[in-house]
């Protein structure tokens, strides 16, 4: 502790200390993680034991099933990592040869916009899965019906209009922020 800064009150203490309940959450990630980890496994199996009796289109959707498997997985390590070191503590990973390149710049409004990016991204391989499977809309069996690809349409527009808006309003608050800084100089 700083011999300059003062030592913190106990209700101050308690509540800096409550940052560490998010703890487990991030374990809990960790878990989830090792999941995907085994149901990657368990789709590349599927596809490698039963290539040679599938079509080009079944494999590309179980292909795009993994690239969604591991675009999840990304997601994951995003918040795992970037909301331990933003809202619980430093990792210490400056001069670290495996360091993510976005960790030494990552704040909430930086997270924010990574996961919006990451969600968009999940939600054209699940759009794009649909659209390859669009020609089975009315065959009996199918899972797929126009409103359902409609409404999945719809709400992956939706979370490209609200990445736009997080990034515009990071944008905003940086130009603002910006000001200031050089209004105080």
């Amino acid at each position: 502790m700083s011999a300059n800064r003062p030592p913190l009150s106990p209700l101050s203490t308690l509540i800096f200390a409550s940052r560490w309940l998010q703890l487990p959450l991030y374990l809990g990630l960790i878990v989830a993680q090792c999941v995907y980890v085994f149901l990657f496994g368990k789709e590349l199996w599927h596809l490698i034991s039963h290539s040679v009796s599938m079509g080009e289109q079944q494999i590309m959707l179980i292909v795009l099933g993994l690239i969604d498997v591991v675009m999840i997985s990304n997601l994951l390590v995003m918040v795992i990592v970037g909301g331990y070191e933003t809202f619980v503590s430093r990792l210490r990973l400056e001069g670290h040869p495996d360091q993510p390149e976005w960790l030494s710049h990552v704040n909430a409004s930086v997270l924010k916009v990574k996961l919006a990016m990451a969600i968009i991204g999940i939600s054209s391989i699940h759009l794009l899965k649909t659209f390859i499977e669009a020609g089975q809309l009315g065959v009996d069996g199918s899972s797929y019906t126009v409103q359902g690809v409609m409404w999945q349409t719809i709400i992956h527009c939706v979370f490209i209009l609200s990445a736009i808006g997080i990034a515009y309003t990071d944008r905003i608050m940086a130009l603002t922020s910006g000001k200031r800084e050089q209004l105080a100089h």
